[in-house]
């Protein structure tokens, strides 16, 4: 589907559960772009009873290198960016399968950042906060959202001081949080399409606490 954001498109994957409606969950995209990763996010979410939607940030661009995602990511427009990110979530709330007037965001890494953004931007709208080996400023801690993070033992793109103050913010604010920490794994430890940093049980272990999480925040 297509999404508008003010003069601009930007393509999404939609999946709708068997039910025909749930509650919304947007996903958003680490910096390879809208990759088959990330559909079947949606798609899993879906199975789980969720009406999923992610946005394209990348205007159909996949990275399949670092050095790639590196140029891509370097050239994003974050303004452009957010405002398809607003966009996917109003049209989400819109949707006729979505149920309820809260919506659950969960972000990969470069999606992580406007994930947090979003639940800041838009407080009534977000209700959850899924945040894969990423995050965003500690400015924008104080929402109404919960939060349940998933972290990398062994990441180089993400500082542990940081993300401990980042909690410690969240938590200042009343947020419910909970950050996991996976022994043994690398940043993109989710996504099969890192052979490198894969790690199926991290991922699975994950998977349920996702499902969990968000079954509680928007049930």
């Amino acid at each position: 589907m297509k999404i508008k954001a003010n003069d601009s498109e930007a393509e999404a994957h939609l999946a709708v559960p068997p039910s025909g409606k749930g509650p919304g969950v947007l996903v958003l995209h680490p910096w390879w772009g809208l990759n088959e990763d990330i559909k079947q996010v949606a798609n899993q979410l879906a199975e789980a009873g969720f009406v999923a939607l992610a946005p394209d940030l990348y205007d159909g661009r996949i990275a399949t290198t670092i050095a790639q995602a590196e140029t891509f990511a370097g050239q994003l427009d974050s303004d452009k960016a957010a405002q398809i990110v607003r966009a996917a979530q109003a049209e989400l709330l819109a949707h006729d399968a979505c149920q309820g007037d809260q919506i659950g965001v969960i972000g990969f890494s470069l999606g992580a950042g406007f994930a947090v953004w979003l639940a800041h931007a838009q407080q009534a709208a977000v209700a959850a906060v899924v945040l894969f080996y990423g995050l965003g400023w500690t400015e924008e801690t104080n929402t109404q959202a919960s939060y349940l993070g998933h972290f990398a033992a062994n990441d180089p793109y993400e500082d542990d001081n940081y993300r401990d103050e980042f909690e410690q913010r969240l938590k200042g604010y009343g947020r419910p949080t909970t950050f996991h920490i996976y022994p043994n794994t690398g940043h993109w430890f989710f996504e099969p399409s890192r052979p490198d940093a894969y790690d199926a049980a991290a991922s699975q272990l994950a998977w349920e606490r996702t499902i969990t999480f968000l079954n509680e925040a928007l049930g």
